[in-house]
């Protein structure tokens, strides 16, 4: 990995660039954060802009467009906090991913377009400062949500505010995300004051919620604060379980004391009707009270969730059944033992419930624990007295030095000062082999120093750390509502209601019709009492709390999951579009290829006369040194690897370099640069750019031995020296991917705006039809192409590695940045590959396949339960078979279905795994 920072902030580009050209990709990643205008999106879109006509002088083929742009986007920039490490490249596919092609040397190339390697570099200012930048989004933590029906009222609440345009809530992490209308989100003042007034009508309606403040380093803090709060309702839960199945235990002695005969008195008492009433008051009151109370407090305030049906059926159990002890003359059977065994069953469920949380929530507990607590701060650096001190993490500061000892973990990003180590970036990266730290090499906080002694000058810590964009990408995505939820939320807005009717319908019938329909059916006593019973049943059963959790459980496990395995997956939206791809267009260079262009062959033109000790002949021809060293001058003006590549053989040859006249550098996306160097007017790029730099172009031939290279031309003044070819090498695991993809039934296709010869011939080593390449494509051709293949209702994913991808990216149905995925990660592409591994992309794919299907396997359980079980529960089986279904068993149901449906998405960590293992075992054959 060249660099952790540069791949990540050409993501950022890619992504806000690409909601410039759809603004649909816009709504998938965050909802309607377009519409309006979003501040933070349009500054960072423009600013990616400038990148695209850095020049020094406008050339007439520059529009008045952009030099409109060129005056205005600096001050933009440096609102954003962007900087410049050196003059920006969007160069070629032929070297990373170009903007309209796929060769050519410091993005030109072949005949391809110029593209480029983003080379802005995101500079951490304050945290303030820094969220700053994304300011129209609000996020409160709510509590109070016991099930889907809470969740359900909590975002009916808040999208009923006129200043909301929409809010995603999340019953498993207890979070509510909220869209402000465009007129209040352009103001960051009006955004908080906002979220403020939400949290506080948010309490005053029983969900006691806070806003997040916007401080990343808050990130840990309140997840941590979230946890022991979790942690606490564990253990409190714990003790009510305890004292209600100790209670349960003393009824159930109670009803077996029959079996004891007359030997003690108090085996009697405790058989006796007013032992069990006190035993029932006990349990409400008791481990039973906060339910009650809650449960009757939200029937009060319009929002019925799953604590009042079970508060009602207690409540009804417990007023039924004292009638039948007070007015014995009713005939009615009193059943005490109900609010008791539902109790202790509920709270069963309950334990189970919140243990399961935890549980999904590891992934992202194990993410936060990567981070070093303390970290070796260098005191009195630079002078013969330093030494080092042991501070928090916390207390570092931009500019502070920290020692790194083997085995320790970086406790921020920053750049390496001195020293030389190897780091294992596994937990972060998911690379599975360490990388070498020179000094000048950047590090990420969490990742693992090896084996050297490391003095690391810090940049970005705690939650403004990389690690801290994750976490808060991660947490964002779990928020972020799959549309197969939908029917299910809209199902729990109403269930409390709906299940509150079914239960007074039940004993309408059984009290006033069931007598006299099924006489039989009353063996169990008087016809107002069996009604009582199994209306107070049909309240119990019924669980809201399966269908909330169905889709955020399984969401919170998938995308913990694959934060843990270098992907950053954008949410439940997202995953389930992923899952049905049944198309996957690849960009070239950078994707399918390393990255890495290796300089091959300098080819003068023809005419030349070999003459070592002069730069030209009569006839103005130039050696094959003098064209490498014209042409690294002016690809010294840039950061994308196919100059480097060009710099770096120049400087192997030549040992010395020249320079390019102040002032004279341009570069036009999709085609090259030009410059002065020497009194020369020397243009490098595509044949179609050069030409138009009036560069004359003769009869050019190139030899069969390098039309399956890539190339780019050089000219000078106005001749067309040479051209200098380059190879890229081919990912090794690109063939595995190519091929699985196939075997999966999902088309595969290739982009490049490289020539012809050279795009077939990386196409068939990785298997890719010719039938299925394009090359020579421009940014436009490639966005144009996939519609067409969306046309044909397909769904389209595009695998692209930068800015250059932009367009295609936002037109097609889910884009995915490759190599790379640190920095800013909250503003990435809707899928980051964080790792350099194209089988990343079958990781993705697995797993967003697994998540889907667990989210529909828990949605089916819990309508099947709830279609099932409310029927039983009001007496369907009762004239056919006898059989009646308790209050107590009923809530004992009702517990076991909240936890089964934890439990089977605590089960895709294990189906992932075991997935992940076969696909590495069926592609071990095949490489040997």
């Amino acid at each position: 990995m060249d660099s952790l920072f540069s791949a990540t902030t050409r993501n950022i580009a890619t992504c806000c660039v690409s909601k410039a050209f759809n603004p649909r990709l816009s709504e998938v990643v965050r909802p309607r954060c377009v519409q309006g205008g979003d501040r933070a999106c349009r500054f960072s879109c423009i600013s990616s802009y400038l990148g695209i006509y850095r020049t020094t002088r406008l050339s007439s083929s520059i529009s008045p467009s952009l030099r409109t742009l060129q005056v205005v986007l600096p001050s933009l920039r440096r609102r954003l906090r962007c900087v410049s490490s050196s003059s920006v490249s969007f160069a070629s596919d032929g070297g990373n991913g170009g903007l309209g092609g796929n060769s050519g040397g410091g993005g030109r190339g072949g005949d391809g377009g110029l593209g480029g390697e983003y080379g802005n570099k995101f500079v951490s200012g304050s945290a303030e400062e820094i969220s700053s930048l994304f300011p129209s989004v609000i996020i409160l933590d709510v509590g109070g949500m016991t099930c889907g029906g809470c969740a359900a009222s909590v975002k009916r609440i808040l999208e009923n505010q006129p200043q909301v345009s929409s809010a995603s809530v999340n019953l498993t992490t207890e979070t509510a995300v909220i869209w402000p209308v465009p007129e209040v989100k352009d103001s960051p003042h009006r955004v908080k004051q906002l979220g403020e007034t939400l949290a506080s009508h948010l309490t005053r309606c029983g969900f006691a919620s806070s806003l997040r403040e916007s401080g990343r380093d808050n990130i840990f803090m309140v997840f941590e604060r979230k946890m022991e709060e979790k942690r606490n309702r564990l253990r409190e839960s714990g003790r009510n379980l305890v004292f209600s199945w100790a209670l349960c235990a003393v009824c159930l002695l109670g009803h077996i004391s029959h079996f004891f005969g007359a030997k003690a008195s108090w085996i009697h008492t405790c058989h006796t009707t007013q032992f069990h009433l006190s035993l029932c008051l006990f349990t409400l009151l008791g481990p039973g009270r906060q339910l009650i109370i809650d449960g009757m407090k939200s029937l009060v305030k319009g929002a019925p969730n799953m604590n009042t049906l079970v508060g009602l059926g207690a409540l009804s159990s417990f007023s039924v059944s004292s009638l039948a002890a007070l007015m014995p003359k009713l005939g009615w059977k009193a059943f005490f033992e109900e609010p008791v065994m539902l109790i202790a069953f509920v709270l069963l469920g309950r334990n189970l419930e919140q243990r399961a949380k935890i549980r999904a929530a590891s992934d992202m507990t194990g993410l936060l624990s990567i981070l070093p607590s303390k970290a070796r701060l260098v005191v009195d650096g630079g002078t013969e007295l330093s030494s080092t001190v042991e501070i928090p993490c916390s207390s570092l500061s931009v500019g502070d030095e920290v020692i790194v000892l083997p085995g320790d973990r970086i406790p921020a990003d920053g750049i390496v000062k001195s020293g030389r180590s190897i780091v294992d970036e596994s937990s972060f990266t998911g690379e599975p082999l360490p990388v070498t730290k020179l000094p000048g090499s950047q590090v990420a906080a969490g990742t693992i120093n090896l084996n050297g002694t490391l003095t690391v000058e810090v940049h970005r810590h705690g939650g403004d750390s990389a690690m801290g964009d994750i976490i808060r990408l991660v947490e964002e995505a779990q928020s972020r509502e799959a549309p197969v939820q939908r029917l299910a939320d809209k199902v729990s807005g109403h269930f409390t209601y709906g299940v509150m009717g079914l239960s007074a319908a039940t004993f309408i019938f059984w009290s006033q019709f069931g007598s006299r329909i099924l006489p039989t059916a009353f063996h169990h006593g008087s016809s107002v009492s069996l009604a009582l019973q199994l209306s107070c049943s049909v309240l119990v059963v019924a669980c809201p709390c399966a269908l909330g959790l169905a889709t955020p459980t399984a969401m919170l496990v998938g995308t913990s999951l694959g934060a843990t395995k270098g992907l950053l997956l954008r949410g439940g939206n997202i995953l389930e579009q992923f899952s049905m791809a049944d198309t996957v267009v690849f960009d070239k260079t950078g994707t399918l290829t390393v990255g890495k262009p290796v300089v091959t062959k300098v080819f003068a033109t023809s005419r030349y006369e070999r003459n070592v000790d002069s730069q030209t002949n009569s006839h103005g021809n130039y050696s094959e040194n003098e064209i490498l060293k014209f042409a690294a001058a002016v690809e010294s003006n840039t950061v994308h690897p196919v100059g480097k590549a060009i710099v770096e053989a120049a400087r192997a040859v030549n040992g010395h370099s020249l320079k390019v006249v102040e002032g004279t550098f341009v570069e036009e996306p999709g085609s090259g640069a030009v410059a002065t160097v020497q009194n020369r007017i020397v243009s490098i790029g595509t044949l179609d750019w050069v030409q138009r730099q009036g560069v004359t172009v003769e009869d050019f031939q190139e030899t069969d031995d390098l039309k399956a290279q890539s190339v780019v031309y050089v000219g000078i003044d106005n001749i067309l020296a040479g051209c200098i070819y380059y190879e890229d090498g081919i990912r090794e695991d690109a063939r595995h991917v190519v091929d699985t993809l196939s075997r999966q039934g999902i088309n595969t296709y290739m982009l490049s705006g490289d020539k012809r010869s050279n795009a077939e011939y990386i196409a068939s080593l990785v298997g890719i039809p010719k039938e299925k390449v394009r090359s020579g494509v421009k940014p436009q051709e490639k966005k144009k192409f996939i519609s067409e293949l969306q046309e044909n209702n397909n769904i389209v994913a595009m695998v692209g590695d930068g800015i250059n991808d932009a367009a295609a990216l936002a037109t097609a149905d889910i884009g995915i940045a490759m190599g790379g995925g640190v920095g800013a990660a909250s503003e990435v592409s809707p899928i980051v590959l964080m790792g350099n591994r194209l089988s990343q992309l079958l990781d993705a794919l697995e797993l967003s396949r697994l998540t889907m299907k667990t989210v529909k396997q828990n949605l089916w359980w819990a309508f099947g339960y709830n279609i099932v079980g409310i029927p039983v529960a009001a007496g369907v089986l009762l004239p056919i078979t006898g059989t009646i279904l308790t209050p107590s068993i009923a809530g004992a149901l009702m517990g076991l279905s909240s936890v089964g449906v934890m439990a089977n998405s605590l089960l895709l960590r294990i189906r992932f795994s075991q997935n992940r293992k076969k696909s590495v075992e069926d592609q071990q054959p095949k490489e040997k």
